[in-house]
């Protein structure tokens, strides 16, 4: 068998972690081979390898059959790979063209780099990949769908054959994941090799051939996706059953924990996100708001943590205005926040795992005494956590956050909410980038809180998660509340419509 790659037996170690043990990978020409673990199994590490970011301790890597020594990224892109980051490295300010010629600038004469000429030849790859980029458009101007097909031009721009795709869909909307796997199979089409980074097991049995599972560090097998079932993959990735069911029983429900009444919300850019909207939240209830991203619901969430400025309307929570307290009054008050951007408001990324773990009980006991940080009693809390929550570091608690993988960041914020049981608990995008097991996991959570009797609000562009979680489903539309549906008397092609704006008339839930 010819392959246009082999990875055989690569070793990676960092400090106090062995990130890929041992670990072979085999593409054949032409093909998606998917790359499938859990948070934190090595798949990143083992594609930072190919590309270059890293060298190994130990394995040899083939390309198209010859040995290679890959011992930065232009050495890689020269063999023709490129790779699409799961945080995209693009420059806000400059134009697509201008982010994709970046280090390779075709010169005019008197050393004047020729951008018209560089965004013909993008115009000319976008069209022929059926990626439709604006050649001229500012990064900061399109959306993060967009600024992932530039991360592909640029790959292409680059003339690599071999592409990596690191997680790709994980910040992208459904319709979003729907128009990039039809841009890979296209890619695949023309004689490109591609490997993808998920663990979104639908998405693999959609686009690839073959898939090579990884778990803590090591290589646990390839299967013909064709021949084997999401449950046989979701067992080989987290060593044990997977079940894809919340199990809840019937919701208890109490008293309105929060209620929202005529709230109005702009977005960054001025422009009104929320609309003199109305909606209650219930004690024992999960209810999910949702809809297409971009329709409201963030700026919703913001304004209810105190992280944005409402216009005009009022927030009672037990019966009290909140709207103008900050945030650690509202925190104090019993509101505890999974934000959707974690790096931004979830973690100080260069503080240590247990510093995140205080960040809002810092200054209380037993974490503080007479203002000074009681070392030990942090320590213990945050090994607590660490085991409960299954939160996977290098270096336990003083691990840097920024270090850990995407997945563990987000245990770790999902276990600093949970600990404080607060009385309403905003989960916004709570299991986004997160594998089966976790998700698993944190479902199981949500459930316990509102089975105690907490409210929880949730916020998803997941449709499958929104069903199985929710209890009532409220969808936003264009800053609006289009409608308001219990989750077991709806289903995704409804949903998808309110979604899309039509009201829910007859039978529609009154509160």
């Amino acid at each position: 068998m010819e392959y246009v790659i082999e990875m055989l037996g690569i070793t990676k170690e960092f400090p106090g972690i062995k990130a890929n043990d041992n670990v072979t990978l085999q593409v054949e020409k032409g093909e998606i081979h998917a790359l499938l673990g859990e948070n934190g199994a090595g798949k990143s590490t083992l594609m930072s390898v190919l590309f270059g970011l890293y060298q190994p301790e130990a394995g040899i890597i083939k390309v198209r059959g010859q040995e290679v020594a890959i011992s930065n990224p232009n050495i890689a892109n020269k063999h023709g790979i490129g790779m699409v980051h799961q945080h995209f490295k693009l420059v806000e300010n400059f134009t697509v063209t201008e982010n994709i010629i970046l280090g390779i600038e075709p010169m005019k004469s008197f050393s004047r780099v020729d951008t018209q000429k560089a965004a013909k030849k993008v115009l000319e790859i976008s069209e022929k990949y059926g990626l439709s980029v604006d050649p001229n458009a500012k990064i900061e101007d399109i959306s993060v769908g967009m600024q992932q097909r530039v991360e592909i031009l640029k790959m292409l721009y680059r003339n690599a054959e071999i592409l990596i795709f690191d997680e790709p869909t994980a910040v992208l909307t459904p319709q979003e994941i729907h128009e990039l796997m039809g841009i890979m199979k296209e890619l695949t089409n023309e004689g490109k090799s591609i490997v993808l980074i998920t663990h979104k097991l639908k998405e693999i049995k959609l686009v690839a051939n073959h898939c090579t599972v990884l778990r803590r560090g090591k290589y646990i097998g390839t299967v013909n996706v064709h021949e084997t079932t999401e449950n046989q993959m979701a067992e080989m990735m987290v060593g044990r059953e997977v079940s894809f069911k919340v199990d809840k029983n019937e919701a208890n429900i109490g008293d309105v924990v929060l209620s929202i009444q005529n709230l109005s919300v702009k977005n960054s850019r001025g422009l009104h996100a929320v609309k003199n909207l109305n909606l209650d939240f219930r004690a024992g209830e999960i209810t999910c708001v949702a809809g297409i991203e971009g329709n409201g619901q963030t700026e919703l969430v913001e304004a209810i943590v105190g992280l944005r400025k409402i216009e005009s309307g009022k927030i009672f929570f037990k019966g009290t205005e909140i709207q103008n307290l900050n945030i650690r009054e509202r925190t104090l008050c019993g509101i505890g926040h999974i934000p959707e951007d974690r790096h931004k408001y979830g973690l100080v990324l260069d503080f240590t795992l247990e510093e995140n773990f205080i960040l809002q009980t810092y200054f209380k006991e037993p974490y503080s005494k007479k203002g000074t940080l009681q070392v030990e009693e942090v320590r213990k809390y945050s090994e607590q956590l660490i085991n409960e929550f299954d939160v996977r570091s290098g270096k336990g608690s003083v691990t840097e956050a920024r270090s850990m993988s995407g997945g563990n960041q987000q245990k770790a914020i999902i276990a600093r909410e949970l600990e404080r049981s607060p009385i309403l608990l905003i989960a916004a995008q709570p299991t986004r980038g997160l594998d089966v097991g976790a998700i698993e996991y944190i479902h199981k959570r949500l459930v316990d809180e509102r089975n105690k009797g907490k409210a929880v609000l949730l916020m998803s562009f997941e449709m499958e998660e929104v069903l199985n979680l929710a209890d009532s489903i409220a969808v936003m539309y264009e800053g609006e509340v289009v409608g308001k549906v219990h989750a077991n008397q709806t289903n995704e092609n409804e949903l998808g419509l309110m979604m899309s704006g039509s009201t829910r008339k007859e039978g529609e839930l009154n509160e």
